[in-house]
This record gives structure tokens, sequence and C-alpha cells, in this order.
């Protein structure tokens, strides 16, 4: 047997169990052997049945010392039951419609068992429990995810078999002098032991070592598309006195901002493109640096284009930039899908031309009909929310631009390695003079109507506000979170703020529709906009001071941040206020953290450490290749480690040649998330 056979060239896998295994993810036996446990259950730590806790798990040692007959409940439902005694009490064992376990419980035999203890003081029970026999000396089982109709049972015996048949062909595949700098056991060993440990020592020298082989696999692949990246530019520049920049703002540039701008300056005078991440903030003042980069690329004669994922953004870097840049001399323009066919070809014609220094836009800037006289930077704002192929071919405009890319996302330095991982990291951590933090409060849904009663003083006072309707997780397409933000601004509208004008945006709106809404709230127009996380991202409206988020405990913190940063951008003080109708002990940890840290780093850290990597941003959009066994939160000291270990494997051979087999599963790793599908 191989381990690229079919699963069904283990014993009892037939189509129907192939299927299911299919459901997985598991199609070989390969794949089955990387088919990790998700935790264990470890038989040997037994309590007796007398000191068993009603309500909790336990493991029981005891023997069979009665077999009630089975009992037909109802049509389609058998109960069968078995007594265990340990010699300090018996404990009701009930099995439901599994005739196959009853029969296999042999009379006075001893057993272990694993379940909850249910029932009372007199009498305790447990439910369909794990069962194995006494004699048993491998007492660390694992537990798989499943689907129905695969049993754990199952899938064991296959394992069982897996692993049996292909351990001979398990190959090591990290050097010796790297398994014993990091105290690594092999790979055989972890592959065997992460599935049946020989103790839960073994288990986790397993973990550790199958997790350092996925990190180490997936910044080698990092490293690689980082060399690749490493051609000439087709725009060298020559360095320019920023001062005549600085001087030109209406503010002075922050320190953090003044080292971002330095670091962008000296990589865009390279002979290779720049690969930079500007992270910030929100309200850090990115849109700053990036006009600074815009400022030295026009000074050598070459454009540059800025694409933002929504038109709301889009226009409002154009109106940034333009005041930025045109006292300059450096003419600015904007590209997006909504314009007239007369306005886009009119930019085109420009950016053709080379009349037009600087252009904002959405994804109308890579569309086939936009080309550039001579583009040598491309900005990309909130990268994760554009696809790979966007990316791609937004960097085909140009021959080899220098690429910057802005981030408002805190991401915690352990997930920044991962998914920005062949860019280099300018982080602006200081606020601009004068921001004032946004006081937060968390409050349940019966304050309600105080909550709105403050949103209603704001408004009294000449402030403007918003409201944030409730996330709905069934409704992939977001018509049920559009008819909710309806429903509400409605409700509002005619009830609790009546004689306030109330303004409603979503994602399903035109962006026509949009930027109407935006300009007339942006103008004072519109008092409250009742909205959907549409405002998320780069909304800038500084006469704004108080945000109401609904249903909080649905949001990540980070989002949480992301939309408390609509308000206090302005010089009034602002007031985020977070409602939820389900006040849970988890749910008022997470939204004490939001009240008491305003740092979106910080706030990222701790989002991490409660959503894992995984689910950091709630979608694949970011490109993070799934992690089967490492944890990026808790496992930041061997993410370091296999960092180190792959800066040394990619310095003695670059392309990996000398590592035939990790550079094959680097390579499969490119090719499955795509050249640039990681960053």
């Amino acid at each position: 047997m191989k381990m690229t056979d079919k699963i069904t060239a283990l014993s009892g896998v037939a189509a129907k169990r192939a299927a299911l295994y299919n459901k997985l993810g598991i199609e070989t036996v390969g794949d089955l052997i990387n088919h990790f446990p998700k935790s264990y259950t470890d038989y040997s730590e037994t309590v007796k049945i007398a000191d068993a806790v009603v309500n909790e798990q336990a493991v029981i040692k005891g023997f069979v010392t009665k077999k009630i007959p089975a009992a037909r409940i109802r049509q389609g439902l058998v109960l069968y039951k078995v007594i265990i005694d340990d010699g300090s009490d018996t404990l009701t064992v009930v099995l439901y419609n599994n005739r196959f376990a009853y029969e296999a419980l042999e009379p006075d035999k001893e057993y272990r068992l694993f379940g909850r203890i249910t029932g009372g003081f007199t009498r305790k029970e447990m439910n369909t429990p794990q069962i194995i026999s006494a004699d048993e000396t491998n007492l660390i089982r694992p537990k798989y995810a499943l689907t129905e109709g695969l049993s754990a049972q199952m899938v064991i015996t296959n394992m069982t078999e897996a692993l049996r048949s292909v351990s001979e062909q398990i190959e090591e595949f990290i050097p010796d002098d790297i398994r014993q700098k990091y105290e690594l056991c092999t790979e055989e060993y972890a592959c065997r032991n992460i599935h049946f440990p020989e103790s839960a020592h073994a288990a986790e020298l397993s973990r550790r070592r199958l997790g350092f082989d996925e990190l180490l696999v997936m910044q080698c692949a990092m490293g690689l598309m980082r060399d690749r990246s490493r051609e000439v530019t087709g725009c060298p520049m020559k360095p320019a006195d920023i001062n005549i920049f600085e001087r030109s703002l209406p503010f002075e540039l922050t320190g953090a901002q003044k080292k971002a701008c330095s670091e962008i300056f000296s990589d865009m005078c390279k002979d290779v493109p720049m690969n930079r991440l500007v992270q910030g903030d929100v309200g850090s003042g990115k849109t700053a640096v990036a006009a600074a980069a815009c400022w030295l690329a026009a000074q050598n004669g070459c454009q540059s284009a800025l694409m933002a994922p929504t038109e709301i953004l889009a226009r409002q870097h154009f109106a940034t930039l333009k005041g930025f840049l045109e006292p300059l001399g450096i003419k600015v323009g904007c590209l997006t899908g909504s314009m007239t066919p007369k306005q886009k070809n009119e930019i085109k014609a420009q950016l053709q031309s080379g009349e037009l220094s600087v252009v904002t836009g959405t994804h109308a800037l890579i569309s086939e009909s936009t080309e550039f006289n001579r583009l040598g930077l491309v900005i990309t704002d909130e990268q994760h929310r554009f696809g790979v192929n966007q990316r791609k071919l937004f960097a085909m405009k140009g021959e080899k631009p220098h690429k910057l890319v802005m981030s408002a996302t805190p991401i915690p330095r352990t997930l920044s390695l991962i998914i920005y991982g062949d860019l280099d990291i300018s982080i602006i951590n200081e606020l601009p003079k004068g921001r004032q933090p946004v006081e937060t409060y968390a409050v349940t849904g019966k304050l309600r109507s105080r909550a709105l009663g403050f949103v209603k003083k704001e408004l009294d006072a000449g402030r403007q506000g918003y409201i944030v309707c409730p996330m709905i997780d069934e409704s992939e397409d977001g018509i049920g979170e559009v008819q909710a933000a309806k429903a509400y601004a409605e409700k509002i509208a005619s009830g609790e703020l009546k004689g306030y004008t109330v303004g409603l945006l979503h994602g399903k709106m035109l962006p026509a529709e949009k930027d109407a809404v935006m300009a007339d709230f942006k103008e004072g127009k519109i008092q409250l906009l009742v909205s959907t996380t549409v405002i998320e991202v780069g909304v800038d409206v500084p006469n704004a001071t108080v945000i109401m988020i609904e249903s909080s405990d649905r949001f990540g913190l980070s989002q949480l941040h992301q939309l408390r940063g609509r308000v206090g951008r302005g010089k009034y003080k602002s007031t985020c206020i977070l409602l939820t109708d389900n006040a849970t002990e988890e749910t008022r940890a997470r939204l004490k953290i939001m009240s008491t840290l305003h740092d979106g780093f910080a706030i990222a850290e701790e989002d991490l450490k409660m959503r894992g990597g995984g689910d950091f941003f709630g979608s694949r959009q970011s490109g993070l290749p799934p992690l089967k066994i490492a944890d990026l939160y808790s496992d930041r000291q061997l993410l370091g480690e296999s960092s180190q270990a792959a800066k040394q494997l990619l310095s003695a051979s670059p392309d990996l040649s000398e590592y035939p087999i990790l550079k094959e599963k680097v390579l499969a790793l490119i090719n499955e998330n795509g050249s640039e599908g990681m960053n």
C-alpha cells in the first residue's frame, strides 16, 4: 500500500464509506494519516463511581454485573441497559439502538467507560459511553472530526491499518542538525504517536513536531515567494527631499509616520521592487504616508495608483490625496465602476498620456482598457479584501512596479508573519496629536432606550451618529442583513428617533446610491446613519461622535474596533455603545476587553487568543492556509523557531533543491493557495 493510494485500498472502506471520508477532505491513505485527532480520551485517569460528579465527564473502571433485557420504547428506538459495579457504587449504562455494543459486553468482565455522568444522588447513569476493555494497554485514545455515518471506531480501525501499512514510507524531510537544534522527534514517531500515543508526553512531542513541520513549510513558501518578487524594477527611483512634501501638509507627521516614510523611500530607491505593508490603527494617518510615496514617484516621473475595496473608500482617498498633492502640482484622478463611459474614457486617456500622476479607484483600475504611461507604484488598501487574481492584474499594469499595501485591520505579529510573510512591514503605532480615545460602554438590551436617548442627546448637540445593525449568520447572500437594517431604520425613524433624519446604508445598494447617502451624511443632511458593516473600513465623517452597535456579541473584537474607529475622527469627544441581548459570561469578558482597550494591536492579540488564527478574519479572504495542527496563538515559540529554521534552510539552498521532500511540500502549498494566495 502507498500513501497516494485511494482510501478504498483500506479494508472495509467501500464506496459508501469513502464518500463519507471525502466529505472530510480525505481521499487517499496519506490524507487519512494527516487527519490528526482534535483531542484525546485518557482512560488511565479513572474515578470511583461514588465520587463521580453528575453532569461532568469521567472515566469509570468496573465490572459488568447485570445485563437488563432490551426494551422497545417506541417505533425505531430500542433501549439496552447494563449495570457496572466498581466496589464503591453501581452505574447504569444506557445504549440506544446499539445491540452490537450491548452484546459485546461480557458479564463479570472489567471495562473502562468514558462519558458524561447523569442521574442523581441515589442512581448514576452514563448514556452511550465510549468503552474499552480494562486490560487494554493503549489507554490514550484519539478523538477525530467525524461526519454522520462515520464513527470514531471506524476511523481508528482504518487508521491502525494505514499506519501499519505505510509507516516505512514516512520520510524524514528535516535535516538532522535542525531536528537536534530544536529537539524534534522523528517524522515517523510523530505520525504514529499523534494518533496512538504511547503516553501524554509522546502525544505532545508528536504535536510539536507536526506543528513545526506545518509552520516550516509555510514560511519556506513565503521565503521562496519573496525571492521570486526580487526582480529588477522597471521604475528605479532617486532620493528626494521629503521636507518639501512635509512642509506642504497642514499638520505635522508623527514619529511613526516619518519612520514609515523613511522605510518606503529607502525601498523605492533600490533596484528591486518594494514590497511593503503599512499597518496602522484606525486614524493613524496611513493615507498621508501613501501620499508621500506618490509624491516621490511623481518626482521620478512615475505614476501611482491606489486600489480600494469600495467606491466610498476610493472616493475618500481621492479627496485626501488631492488635498495633499495638487498644491504641489501633482494631478490626481479617480476611476470607479459607477462613472459614466465618458468620464471613464477621459480619466483613462489622461492616465495613458501621463497627464494624471496619481489615480485612486476600485477594480476599474485593473480593467483591460485601463493603460498607464509609466506606472511605478501600486498601492492596495485592505488587501485581504481583494482576490489573488485582482492583485496580480493590478501589479501587471506596470513594469515590476513598487508595491505598497495599507491595512487598518490590526493584525497580531504572529499572523502578520504568515499572512504578509513576503512583505516588509512598517507599523504606525502612534495617533496624530489631538486624537481622543473613544469612550466605550457595553450594555444589555434592557438599556436600549437609554442608549438611544444618549444618541438623541448627541444629535441635538449638532453632532451625527451611526447605528450598526446585527450580523445575521444564516444569510450568506446578505439579503437577511439588508432586510434587518431596513426594518430597524424604519422602526426607529417612526419611534424613538422620530423627527430626526435617518439614513440607510447597506452592501446591496448600487455604488451611486451609496455615494449619495454618504455625501448627504458628510454634508449633515442625514443626522443618523443606520448601516450594515459596509461602514467598517474608511468612512471618515469628523462630525460623527456616537456609534451604537447592535448584537455586538456577534462581531469579532477586531471588527468591533474597526467599527468604533468610525467615530473619534474630529475634535469632539466620541462614544461607542456596544449592545447585546446575549449577556453570557464569555460575551461579558469579550466586551470588557473592548471597554478597556483602545490599542488595535492589543485587541487583535485578544481576538486571536479567543478565536484562533483560522477564524481571525471570519473567512478565507485573507488567503491564510488552514492549519491542521499548529495554533498561531499558543505556538508562538514554535512559530519563531520554525521561522529561524526556514531562514537557515533557504540560506543554505535558496531554491530548496538540496531538500527535495521539503521542496515538494512547499511547492504543493504554493500551488494550492496561488502564488500570491498567502499574502
